[in-house]
């Protein structure tokens, strides 16, 4: 029986640079598909966050890219400012359709972010 899931994934960049943010979002895109075995067409869509700090280009960018993820879904939006949150962050939550157990998901967390969810770190 296939369900909806959410796989979540994070990461930071050390400075508001289009390049870092650009790649950081490619490799942890790329690293929850590879860990969760995702397929464009099993997606239903994708949410991109971005701390304030973040103007440089859309994270939205290199996941537009990838080969056969043309018309996935996929929107940026602005994270809320919380007092003493994570500077420089980059969240997405990728929405799919599988057969995947909610506690088989993999979640993927890089650089700084690694710190907002260990329990979650496999």
């Amino acid at each position: 029986m296939s369900l909806i899931r959410g796989i979540r994934g994070a990461t930071t960049v050390t400075e508001n640079n289009e390049l870092e943010i650009i790649e950081n979002t490619r490799q942890l895109v790329l690293e929850m598909i590879e860990k969760n075995n995702v397929q464009a067409e099993d997606v239903s869509s994708v949410l991109v966050t971005v701390t304030d700090d973040l103007t440089a280009t859309f994270p939205a960018k290199p996941i537009r890219q990838l080969p056969g993820w043309t018309y996935v879904p996929v929107m940026c939006m602005q994270e809320i400012k919380v007092p003493h949150g994570l500077p420089r962050c980059i969240r997405i939550m990728m929405t799919i359709n599988t057969s995947i157990a909610q506690e088989d998901i993999h979640h993927i967390y890089h650089n700084d972010a690694r710190k907002l969810r260990p329990d979650l770190l496999k």
